[in-house]
């Protein structure tokens, strides 16, 4: 009952939370006595806070199997060759016998790992804060028992399940468990209830442990029940649609050439050797049956051939792959799905700092009141004026409190105005600590970062340095000093000059930085216990400096921007900076050219929150940067390109971007700098935080998508081909083959052997699956628009080419087919293995053809080894079938003129290719969901190769 507690949402049955705690044995503020007795008890009555991923054995994965009709048709074919091999030759064929079927039914069940995987397990060696005997301390997740009092925080993982206690109210992120983006609030009044493996977003709290391990609610997404939920990617899910249709047309044909045979055998068209094979009233009930399976063979042999089983192969190998690739350009996909997703991306919504800009800030401007220095030349100043900028830059460096949000951007503004400095002003540290004494320090607050009060050892004066941006500074100040020392008043028109150099400096893309100084006397500020006064007043300070930083653009970033800007995606900068030097780096990165005012519109957050929603919609495509930006921006810049239909990718790195990362289509975590809690939130994690790895995700998703493209055009030809060859033989044989393992089993003529079968479907589904499948990024992708993710997967110019290639398959073999014999002088053995040879030289043209090729042959020797040797593999083991195994692949010796044929008719595939790309096809997709002109896939070209 007690583990229930937080699944039910009911804590009424123990009469409110006092009672849970006094069942438990816990104290709400000093916890449960935590000795080795009280743990191991604990353990014993309510288990470990452990998860253990629920075992398959193979029996569940069969029987899992069995229920795709694909799979029950490749058995059937394996058990009726089984069948007919043990009837003509004994069971000493069995065992030669079973390693062919054997081979058919584990090529077809080994799918099943790829159709997805169980969902990742929880984190159980993260840290975690808990309260025992009165101490806080801390220990593994796994470590946590029922009855433990746990400290929570933002960007904490809630451990177990239980129920809130004290603190303040709690935002919790249970999209884990619930699939639902709304974030749930925590507190005593309207919810106390916590799941384990939910985020902390916001809030601080406590919470005491109900539950663990395998009691918990996320044990039931690992549980054995939800083993079987569809993980399937969107491009998994379209490919196994695909494979599906071709399967019912398979069954289809399969089925009438079942009706044709059989009304040929019963009307007595079927003969053999001149005899018919049934006469009505003489032929026995045990000849039909007999018969009657023969014929079945034919259509279950067609059946089979018609799976294109190397369609879901091929798209786990090239996203697994991918995937791996992907960690040396710096990225982490937590998601799989997340790699093909990123090929239709259309928008990518970025943070500047430490993304599109360096980590590190550089001073780049200095100026004396209305004076500019540039980076500074201080040979002119006064003494008094160089000592009060050193004491100001080296001794006003307080540290911001953890969590605050200016923190990573004001540890970088203190560390390169302090480094600057030293090397530029020769200012000497620790010699300013020497004759200082620090009286008071204050940390960040809303209207300026520091303020820091000193008494130089040499007077006994206070001095105020203030330290913060332009405007608080100067709204402070009433005079300003000069290089030479002298102290003026700030008057209306020089107020008025100093604001302009300081929206000239932003307007730059700098961040600038004011300095000012005050000095009282001690008395006023110390009361009678030798304490400081802190409310000291902050008008009248003097206006000593403005030093203006910049963090430069990344060197790669600029060119990854354009990259990204050409493969048709728009790039969008949410950030904290003020409008001006938001716009300036947009500039410096590419986002906005400066002289074309149609290239965007740079807003503030206050305006993009105060639009009416019908407005949003209409701004939010010219949008390119938003300053000031809060974490609502973001998530609301989400929602309206999502409802534009746009696919988005989104960076973020703070606890409150958990919620953008997750609606976005692919959230993109970064990993220097991003919290827990935006890596568990998101898809992919950038571990450079640079934006031209995020480019490099992008050409990788279009390549992951196009190389399944590619193989699916490959498969499907061949798959065409073989069905429509199968059929047309099958029905037009008049009598039936001699039945036996090495032969085709049917009551047609298929030209093709069982090992024959085996041997192009292996090369077809799992070799050709490779070799088309691993070529990484080109230049060539990233200068097309993306795919529209809502329109049909085959385009218009794969269909084109599928059945052009096909058609000219078709037409040389049937050719063959029916005039080898006759026309070419050819022994029914030799036709069928000059079929079969062709049929495989030209898939493994075919493979040369489809191949995307951007250097030249000595690069592609060096560079695609993999290649070269899955190619030298195919001609090896096919001249070996055709020469050395004629017997066992049931083939026929060639010799070197009937080869040479054979690879001129594989070879003449090449130019009748490239006469069908001539071919013109409607920019509509012919199966689209909306015929629209102006749909983003009208104007999308395959980039297979064609």
């Amino acid at each position: 009952m007690l583990a229930k507690l937080v699944r039910v949402r009911d804590v009424k049955q123990f009469d409110g939370v006092e009672s849970v705690l006094f069942v438990l044995k816990t104290d709400a503020d000093k916890g449960i006595l935590g000795d080795d007795k009280d743990i191991a008890s604990r353990r014993k009555h309510f288990g470990t806070n452990t998860f253990k991923k629920p075992s398959v054995n193979l029996l569940q994965i069969l029987l899992k199997s069995l229920k795709d009709p694909n799979i029950i048709i490749v058995l059937l074919y394996a058990v009726l060759s089984l069948g007919f091999g043990v009837k003509k030759h004994g069971l000493e064929i069995l065992l030669a016998d079973c390693r062919f079927e054997a081979a058919i039914s584990e090529a077809v069940l080994v799918k099943e790992p790829f159709r997805g995987s169980l969902p990742p397990r929880p984190i159980e060696t993260v840290s975690i804060l808990v309260i025992r005997d009165g101490k806080d301390t801390c220990i593994a997740s796994s470590e946590a028992v029922v009855g433990d009092v746990i400290r929570l925080k933002a960007g904490d993982q809630v451990p177990a399940d239980g129920i809130y206690i004290g603190g303040q109210s709690l935002h919790i992120d249970e999209s884990t468990l619930t699939k639902k983006n709304d974030l749930v609030e925590v507190n005593n009044s309207t919810n106390v209830f916590l799941l384990s493996g939910s985020n902390v977003l916001r809030g601080n709290g406590r919470m005491l442990v109900t539950a663990v391990g395998m009691d918990t609610a996320l044990a039931e997404i690992i549980s054995p029940a939800c083993v079987n939920h569809d993980h399937k990617s969107l491009l998994q899910k379209k490919l196994h649609k695909l494979t599906s249709h071709i399967a019912k047309v398979g069954l289809a044909v399969s089925f009438l050439v079942l009706l044709v045979l059989l009304v040929r055998y019963f009307t007595g068209n079927m003969r053999n050797n001149g005899r018919k094979l049934f006469i009505g009233g003489k032929t026995s009930i045990h000849d039909v049956w007999k018969a009657f399976l023969g014929i079945l063979a034919t259509p279950v042999a067609i059946a089979s051939g018609a799976i294109p089983e190397g369609l879901t192969l091929a798209c786990a190998l090239t996203i697994a792959y991918s995937t791996k690739k992907m960690i040396v350009d710096q990225a982490l996909v937590r998601s799989l799905s997340a790699c093909e997703a990123m090929a239709s991306a259309t928008v990518i919504c970025t943070n500047k700092e430490g993304v599109l800009t360096e980590n590190t800030l550089q001073v780049r401007e200095f100026c004396l009141c209305e004076e500019y220095f540039g980076r500074g030349t201080f040979s002119s100043f006064a003494p008094e004026i160089l000592d009060l900028l050193h004491e100001g830059m080296a001794l006003n460096t307080t540290k911001i409190p953890p969590g605050s949000s200016f923190e990573h951007i004001e540890d970088q503004i203190q560390n390169a105005i302090l480094g600057w400095g030293i090397k530029s002003m020769n200012m000497d540290v620790q010699q300013l600590k020497e004759r200082c004494t620090l009286v008071h320090a204050e940390s960040f607050n809303s209207e300026y970062q520091g303020r820091v009060l000193i008494r130089r050892n040499a007077d006994s004066r206070v001095h105020v340095h203030h330290k913060g941006t332009p405007e608080a500074i100067l709204a402070m100040c009433s005079r300003y000093y000069e290089e030479t020392g002298d102290v003026k008043d700030i008057n209306d028109d020089t107020r008025e000059a100093l604001q302009g150099r300081i929206t000239k400096m932003k307007m730059d893309g700098l961040y600038c930085v004011g300095f000012a100084y005050k000095s009282v006397t001690a008395e006023h500020q110390i009361d009678h216990e030798g304490h400081f006064h802190p409310k000291l007043k902050e008008d009248d300070s003097i206006l000593l400096a403005f030093v203006g930083l910049k963090a430069p653009c990344r060197e790669q970033a600029r060119k990854a921007v354009m990259d990204c800007q050409d493969a048709g995606v728009n790039i969008k900068i949410i950030t904290k900076d003020d409008i001006h030097t938001a716009r300036a780096s947009a500039i410096d990165c590419g986002i906005i050219d400066p002289h074309d005012t149609s290239t965007g519109e740079v807003i503030e957050g206050t305006t993009f929150q105060g639009y009416a929603e019908d407005e949003r919609l209409e701004k939010v495509d010219n949008i390119r940067v938003i300053a000031r930006a809060s974490t609502l921006d973001k998530l609301l810049m989400v929602r309206c390109l999502q409802k534009k239909g746009h696919n988005v990718a989104v960076t973020g790195d703070r606890v409150e971007d958990a919620e953008a990362l997750r609606e976005a289509n692919v959230g993109l975590s970064l990993g220097n700098h991003g919290t827990d809690a935006a890596r568990n939130c998101s898809d992919i994690v950038i571990m450079d935080d640079n934006f031209a790895s995020i480019a490099r995700v992008l050409s990788w998703g279009r390549t992951t998508y196009n190389n399944v493209q590619i193989f699916t055009q490959y498969q499907l030809t061949a798959t065409i081909a073989s069905l429509v060859i199968d059929f047309v033989t099958a029905i037009s044989a008049s009598e039936p083959v001699t039945i036996n393992i090495v032969t085709v089993i049917s009551a047609g003529n298929v030209p093709y052997a069982m090992l024959q079968v085996l041997w192009v479907k292996l090369m077809v589904g799992t070799l050709a699956a490779v070799a088309l499948t691993i070529d990484g990024p080109g230049t060539k992708l990233m200068q097309q628009p993306p795919p529209d993710k809502n329109e049909p997967f085959i385009t218009n110019i794969m269909w084109k080419n599928i059945l052009g290639q096909a058609l000219y398959l078709i037409s040389v073999l049937l050719t063959i087919q029916f005039t080898g014999e006759s026309g070419y002088q050819l022994s029914d053995k030799e036709k069928d293995t000059m079929i079969f040879n062709i049929f495989v030289l030209c898939q493994l043209f075919n493979i040369f053809y489809l191949r995307n090729y951007e250097g030249g042959i000595l690069r592609e020797l060096k560079t695609k080894r993999l290649f070269w040797g899955i190619v030298g593999m195919i001609v090896v083991i096919q001249f070996a079938m055709i020469e050395m195994l004629k017997e066992f692949a049931c083939t026929e010796r060639l010799n070197w003129m009937k080869w040479k044929v054979c690879i001129g008719i594989a070879a003449l595939s090449w130019p009748v290719s490239l006469l069908i790309k001539c071919i013109p096809v409607p920019k509509t997709p012919l199966f689209s969901r909306r015929n629209s002109q102006n749909s983003s896939y009208s104007r999308f070209r395959s980039s297979v190769w064609l």
